[in-house]
């Protein structure tokens, strides 16, 4: 099974979306897990609220440190998150979103950056299947 690690500070928001997507969406023999350098206590409420709007329960996730274990599995490693805070990773293939933090946004404005990082993961997506049969 090929790994893709979401990364982000809190990992209880941007990632858990990210990580939600592509594992409802994943190309045969892919799955992904997500983490943050400083986990919160629980996921934002918002972000629960708008993958349910998505029909995706994520409300039994929790946030999790990023750790080396779960870089050593990561195929793919995509930072989400947006700014210095961001952390320095140790995989292979590395991409960078630069996603804006919606946690403080009103929920008409989260809505957009949750869409946002749909279309980002439906992208990569493409490329690891065109990749895998290339």
């Amino acid at each position: 099974m090929k790994a893709v690690l979401f990364i982000c500070v809190e990992n209880s928001f941007r990632s858990q979306i990210a990580e939600a997507y592509f594992n409802k969406y994943a190309p045969e023999g892919w799955n992904a897990a997500s983490a943050g350098l400083t986990p919160a206590e629980r996921l934002h409420p918002n972000a629960v609220k708008l993958m349910l709007e998505e029909g995706i329960d994520i409300s039994h996730k929790k946030p999790q440190l990023m750790t080396r274990e779960l870089q050593e599995k990561a195929h793919v490693a995509v930072i989400v998150c947006s700014g210095s805070l961001c952390p320095v990773v140790y995989v292979k293939h590395v991409e960078v979103w630069d996603v804006p933090n919606p946690a403080e946004m009103p929920l008409d404005e989260a809505r957009k950056i949750r869409d946002l990082i749909k279309s980002r993961v439906l992208e990569l997506i493409e490329r690891l299947k065109s990749y895998e049969e290339g």
